[in-house]
């Protein structure tokens, strides 16, 4: 339990590092314009046009770095800082948030296997708040594996969801950034192109750390249960 323990703060040390790096790098290629002149709402609005997609929406919604695709109602909604600005960084997340939307139009397996996963974590999520604190006093003063056990089999499906998350994000990044590469008249110079690919890295790197923050946590209390004897 004492490695899985050490695991958990190594990778929560870790993902605030990546975490206060990719908001750096959000915030220095929020500060640099695009030759282009386009805005987050036109960038995303064009290459939903491209990929022949006309029945998604581009709406603005409240928040910082609240920008998602809703397969729902089938909207790409983009914060104020995405939607209204017309820099690299807001080219980079638009782009990436239509990638999910071209993911939808194209039944992408990833994307079609974590959509029908949703449910079922939401109501592991629930599981698990209820479950990990009563079931870990249990354990130790009744020694009683069973609610624990229940918690940890939620901790799982999470954390398989959230494995499950990083290809489907790393591939909208790919044709976000695919597509960023065919369109001159959205970015115009190869320095805009390594920007856009440094902060959707980034990006990208904030599930990667939160997948195995997840797989982290699950250890350290599957470890509870191997050695309750």
């Amino acid at each position: 339990m004492g490695s899985a323990w050490l695991l958990m703060i190594i990778i929560f040390i870790v993902s605030l590092i990546v975490q206060w790096r990719f908001k750096s790098k959000f915030k220095q290629y929020s500060e640099i314009g695009l030759l282009s002149g386009m805005s987050g709402q036109e960038v995303a609005e064009r290459m939903l046009r491209d990929n022949g997609i006309f029945d998604v929406q581009v709406i603005s919604v409240e928040g910082q770095l609240t920008d998602h695709y809703n397969p729902e109602n089938k909207t790409v909604n983009l914060s104020p800082d995405v939607f209204y600005s017309r820099s690299v960084a807001s080219a980079a997340v638009a782009a990436h948030e239509c990638g999910h939307a071209v993911q939808h139009a194209r039944a992408y397996s990833w994307l079609s296997l974590r959509s029908t996963l949703v449910p079922v974590t939401n109501a592991a999520s629930t599981i698990v708040q209820l479950t990990l604190f009563i079931g870990v006093m249990l354990l130790a003063f009744a020694h009683n594996p069973l609610v624990l056990l229940i918690g940890v089999a939620g901790l799982a499906i999470i954390t398989i969801f959230a494995f499950i998350t990083l290809p489907v994000e790393f591939d909208a990044s790919n044709r976000a950034l695919a597509w960023l590469n065919n369109n001159y008249t959205v970015m115009q110079t190869s320095e805009e192109h390594k920007q856009a690919k440094d902060a959707l890295w980034w990006a990208a790197m904030t599930y990667v750390v939160a997948a195995l923050g997840s797989l982290a946590t699950l250890l350290y209390y599957a470890s509870m249960l191997n050695r309750r004897d």
